[in-house]
């Protein structure tokens, strides 16, 4: 359980940094791969970021109910991006479903091993 948590979290830190600083410096790569900045992009900067710096924290201090909320909002965005796409040939399509994967993957460990104790913190 604590290896994938580490690995989901992990996952997350390695993709989302070179996002993250390419987005802040508005890199061309970004409007390619997201099209130009828009509010929404703005506010898709804001949940990367957020992500970022929990997965920091929690790769750090892992409190199970903290990851797996994490985990479990990140798996439901994730989802849910081929129909709000449009595709599911996008590249940034198929690495989220493929993390999806991966978190769904640490939220079953997370859930066998705890159950409903997993809900209590401290």
């Amino acid at each position: 359980m604590h290896t994938l948590i580490t690995i989901s979290l992990a996952v997350n830190i390695v993709v989302l940094i070179p996002i993250v600083i390419l987005m802040i410096i508005k890199s061309p790569l970004v409007d390619h791969a997201w099209g130009t900045f828009t509010a929404a992009r703005g506010i898709l900067l804001s949940m990367y970021g957020t992500i970022l710096v929990l997965s920091c924290v929690l790769i750090v201090m892992p409190i199970p109910a903290f990851v797996a909320a994490l985990l479990l909002m990140q798996v439901i965005y994730k989802i849910t991006t081929p129909v709000t796409v449009g595709s599911i040939t996008n590249p940034i399509v198929i690495s989220n479903l493929v993390i999806a994967a991966l978190h769904v993957g640490t939220l079953v460990a997370l859930f066998s091993a705890l159950g409903a104790n997993l809900f209590i913190v401290g």
